[in-house]
């Protein structure tokens, strides 16, 4: 890596999941402003951000996977900075989803994580900066109406960061992960358009969290490059919020 000032990524190269929309195309638009070479995995990579490798693979298979790691490994001379992004949404209480159901999230959202990094070791284990930011969320942390079946893959999610930055510490990877608040991405768009007065559940899912309003992609895009940053080589196993105060605080009403 060049040490240039602003361009920390520069030389090195990444590989985000879930990169072609949401959270994820802002991790990958900043990642590439910051000088990496980004390669994004995602079932429908059309929406890549520009300047990016666009890969399709579906993350419940496993060989697919596994081939779009390589490809891009091979065609950025490794992998610094894995991005575990991608994840699908559930709501409903615990007698709401039917067991396929819970199979089909948990596939995405638990094993999804796992199938990429397994691929991605061992150019991981190359890197002199070796890093992965798994993206979870608030509901791994506190106790959301109408969403057990996401809550229970999120916190699944927060344990296996840590368990996973154990495991690695001896291989010279880092492992992260960022818990989001309720951010106004696609998928929120249509939970809201879904509803059935959309104005006012959006002004729910606002107040309740402290700062009034919704986190914004790019906000949490910041949180995951600074946890993959090679200054950041301090940071391990750590669980960095970006959720409007809704973890830590309790304001007066």
């Amino acid at each position: 890596m060049t040490g240039i000032p602003g361009r920390a990524f520069d030389g090195l190269s990444a590989l985000v999941t879930g990169g072609a929309s949401g959270i994820g195309a802002a991790v990958v638009r900043r990642l590439l402003l910051d000088g990496a070479r980004v390669a994004v995995i995602d079932r429908d990579s059309a929406g890549a951000p520009a300047g990016s490798l666009a890969l399709t693979a579906d993350l419940c298979d496993a060989a697919a996977v596994t081939a779009a790691v390589d490809r891009a490994a091979r065609e950025h001379d490794g992998l610094d900075v894995l991005v575990n992004n991608a994840g699908i949404g559930a709501t409903g209480t615990v007698a709401d989803n039917e067991d396929e159901e819970w199979h089909r999230v948990y596939d995405v959202n638990v094993l999804g994580v796992v199938r990429t990094t397994r691929a991605a070791l061992p150019y991981l284990r190359r890197s002199p900066v070796a890093t992965v930011v798994n993206t979870a969320s608030v509901a791994a942390w506190i106790g959301l109406p109408q969403r057990a079946l996401y809550s229970a893959t999120k916190g699944a999610v927060q344990a296996l960061t840590l368990a996973m930055a154990a495991d690695h510490l001896s291989d010279g990877i880092r492992v992260n992960c960022v818990n989001a608040g309720t951010a106004d991405t696609p998928w929120v768009q249509r939970l809201l358009a879904a509803a059935q007065d959309p104005v006012a559940e959006r002004r729910r899912l606002e107040a309740r969290q402290p700062s009034g309003r919704l986190v914004t992609a790019d906000e949490v895009a910041q949180a995951v490059v600074h946890l993959a940053d090679p200054r950041s080589s301090a940071m391990t196993g750590c669980v960095l919020a970006v959720d409007g105060g809704m973890h830590s605080l309790r304001l007066p009403h």
